[in-house]
């Protein structure tokens, strides 16, 4: 049977049987593994990415019969297209059903998924997303599923993706926990947030679970500190005031006083990767350097993701999480209108409630 991971249980013999998938062994099976030929000879390196995946193409990344538990996933994707390419992270859509659904569990924009919002990636060093140089993605989210797994990748980009190369690392066990719950992450923008309305991080959720992270991209589209609004989280069927409350934007994700230092008279904001929360991306500038429209003209951008591992969020019925948009200048609080996205995590016992449809690929590319 299986045990959830972590190197407290690694004595534990669970008797899984260990498998892959990846370009060279898309269906996992035992014994067939790095097969396809090169120039080299039979099984050397012959065909160790997805080649030239079309626009408008869903491809399955892997098709699993359970019981099991995707372990982690690393994916990587060429970061050398053509013209124009700059939104490659955002255009790629990832997805995963679990047992049969029709309506899939996870719909993220890759880059986002794994804490790259903009389109651009950046060095990530947590307990559960890990990104190292160049782009390469990884996620250690266990992903239990009882009778089939299938995770999907469409490419919404206008162009093709010459090479995609990925691998899902998972085990097949006799059976599961009856408790065992699936794993859950959808994504929502608001390009301008409503004055003196909370950002909505997740409202569709519905049933029996726990909420396990929070990743925030934002663009801030107004002058003064932007980081005031209290992260809220509303539990089995709260509804003016939520259960928990938090005191700062910048306080959820770990920090204080801005993230800033006094250097030179100048404030200088500090970026950080620990286990459980980051702020890992921060950028006033323009970094997207195959855009053919480059300038240094835009909003500054920060990334920040916040992990639930050791105080998860536990609901029976529902859960809704928002955000405030509220900043302090020279005259005290005020509600402010920044460009927001971010991509709520957590697991659930199915089935799931159906979320809303994924914006259009323009409406998802950054300012």
């Amino acid at each position: 049977m299986w045990l959830p991971g972590g190197i407290g249980t690694l004595p534990y013999l669970t008797r899984g049987k260990s498998r892959a998938i990846n370009a060279e062994n898309r269906s996992g099976e035992k014994g067939k593994g790095g097969m396809a030929a090169s120039h080299l000879g039979p099984s050397r390196k012959g065909s160790p990415c997805l080649k030239d995946v079309q626009s408008g193409e869903t491809v399955v990344l892997g098709e699993i019969d359970g019981p099991g538990v995707i372990d982690h996933i690393w994916i990587t994707v060429d970061n050398k297209t053509t013209e124009g390419d700059c939104f490659v992270l955002r255009d790629l859509v990832l997805r995963m059903y679990w047992d049969e659904e029709k309506t899939p569990s996870v719909e993220v924009p890759l880059g986002d998924f794994f804490c790259c919002g903009f389109g651009q990636e950046c060095f990530v060093n947590s307990s559960a997303i890990t990104v190292v140089p160049s782009r390469g993605l990884n996620s250690y989210f266990q992903m239990p599923f009882r009778t089939k797994a299938k995770i999907t990748l469409e490419n919404q980009h206008a162009n093709p993706i010459p090479a995609f190369f990925y691998q899902i690392d998972y085990c097949l066990y006799d059976d599961l926990p009856e408790q065992t719950s699936y794993f859950h992450a959808s994504w929502r923008r608001q390009a301008i947030t409503e004055l003196g309305k909370d950002y909505v991080i997740i409202d569709e959720i519905k049933g029996c679970g726990q909420y396990i992270g929070t990743y925030i991209a934002l663009s801030t589209l107004q002058r003064y500190w932007w980081g005031e609004g209290e992260v809220k989280f509303y539990i089995d069927g709260d509804k003016e005031y939520p259960t928990i409350c938090g005191t700062g934007m910048e306080d959820y994700f770990g920090g204080s006083w801005s993230f800033a230092s006094q250097e030179n008279g100048r404030t200088v904001e500090h970026t950080y990767s620990t286990p459980y929360l980051g702020y890992p991306y921060y950028s006033n500038h323009d970094e997207l350097i195959h855009n053919p429209y480059h300038n240094d003209d835009c909003p500054p951008m920060r990334g920040f993701y916040r992990w639930h591992v050791m105080d998860p969020i536990f609901f029976e019925r529902d859960l809704k999480v928002t955000v405030q948009q509220i900043g302090v200048g020279y005259n005290g609080l005020f509600e402010r209108q920044d460009d927001v996205s971010s991509v709520a995590y957590w697991y659930q016992s199915e089935p799931h409630q159906e979320f809303a449809k994924l914006m259009d690929k323009e409406k998802r590319w950054p300012r």
